[in-house]
């Protein structure tokens, strides 16, 4: 274990000096992680004001709470390596990677967590320029706001692990953005970031639960405004776990099925 966090310190470092070098790119990405969830936050505060103050049981503060909140798990939580792997197997960039005697995950991890650690500088004044801006409603109980910490760093490693596995399909097709794109396409309406799944239609909503979709966003959110109650917020825990070590056998599996037919071509 300390091995491991000694190689861990030394690729965080590597990656925070890379991440430092696109400084142009990260900040084009910070714009697109902020702007989105405030345009959803201003038309559906308008959409509530416009219906007499609240929107299926939502106030505009409510609902500034939920994509203030969402801003923030969803920078914390994302992945984005799905979009790579398709560039890095057709190109044979993937054979100097599997010389190393650690496994490409790891790199992948640091990667990850060292351009959220950077990024933070710009994410915590936007979501306190937020706050003052938009009043959130936000009063969880002390136990829901302790349970947060928790289900944020599991909905970290299921978005990680699923999204790993995800990008692993590129073992298979030199051309997986189809593949990434509805995976994206169900995030976006089943883990709460268009709107809270409360203002989804009955089905949606146990799709989103039988799916790992809520486990990714939704659930860290709903814990943090305070929307859950103790046996709610406990059993969602114990998905996540469960979420957390299914993704973790999907990636290895899907990654041992495709290592095997991995040839390395191209440039």
């Amino acid at each position: 274990m300390f091995e491991l966090a000694g190689i861990y310190k030394a690729h965080f470092k590597t990656w925070t000096a890379v991440q430092l070098q696109y400084r142009v790119a990260m900040i084009i990405w910070l714009i697109g992680l902020v702007i989105e969830p405030v345009t959803y936050l201003v038309v559906w505060t308008t959409v509530a004001r416009n219906g007499g103050g609240t929107v299926g049981g939502y106030s505009a503060g409510d609902l500034a709470a939920w994509f203030i909140a969402s801003m923030v798990v969803n920078h914390l939580t994302f992945t984005w390596h799905m979009w790579e792997y398709d560039y890095i197997i057709r190109q044979g960039l993937l054979s100097p990677r599997l010389l190393r005697p650690l496994h490409p995950i790891h790199s992948d991890l640091a990667e990850n967590l060292a351009y959220k650690t950077i990024t933070l500088i710009v994410i915590i004044p936007t979501t306190i320029a937020l706050i003052l801006i938009f009043r959130p409603t936000l009063n969880p109980p002390l136990w829901s706001l302790l349970a947060f910490f928790p289900a944020l760093a599991m909905a970290f490693f299921v978005q990680f692990m699923i999204g790993w596995a995800v990008a692993m399909t590129a073992f298979w097709t030199t051309r997986v953005e189809a593949i990434n794109r509805v995976y994206f396409l169900g995030k976006l309406f089943l883990a709460g970031q268009i709107a809270p799944l409360s203002l989804l239609p009955p089905a949606l909503q146990t799709l989103a639960a039988i799916l790992p979709y809520r486990w990714m966003l939704a659930f860290p959110i709903e814990l943090l405004t305070g929307q859950l109650s103790p046996a709610a917020a406990g059993r969602g825990l114990l998905i996540q776990v469960l979420w957390v070590i299914g993704g973790a056998i999907l990636a290895r599996t899907v990654w041992r099925l495709g290592i095997r037919r991995y040839a390395a071509f191209g440039a």
